[in-house]
């Protein structure tokens, strides 16, 4: 049985998700496990909804969230005002 270092499964890099931190090998963002999880998802939900990444990589998406709130909280925010204004763009333009 060989042990996994937790630190390698959360990866920043500026040619993925621009520098968004994501599961290694993926292109699955921690904000989006984590809006998962925001929406009342547990652990293993997110893991069968998603069907791409296994349980222990959504537990270390949840735990980077949990240690680093603050950014992706503010990636969260952004997301939601580019939406919002997206949104209001396209009423606009009708």
């Amino acid at each position: 049985m060989q042990a996994t270092d937790i630190g390698t499964l959360i990866i920043k890099s500026s040619d993925t998700l621009g520098g968004r931190p994501c599961i290694a090998g993926t292109r699955v963002s921690v904000q989006r496990i984590t809006a998962w999880y925001k929406m009342g998802l547990n652990a293993e939900e997110i893991t069968e909804r998603m069907g791409n990444v296994t349980l222990v990589q959504v537990y270390a998406a949840l735990t980077y969230y949990h240690a680093n709130r603050e950014e992706i909280e503010g990636y969260i925010a952004a997301e939601k005002a580019d939406y919002q204004r997206l949104a209001t763009e396209m009423v606009q333009a009708i």
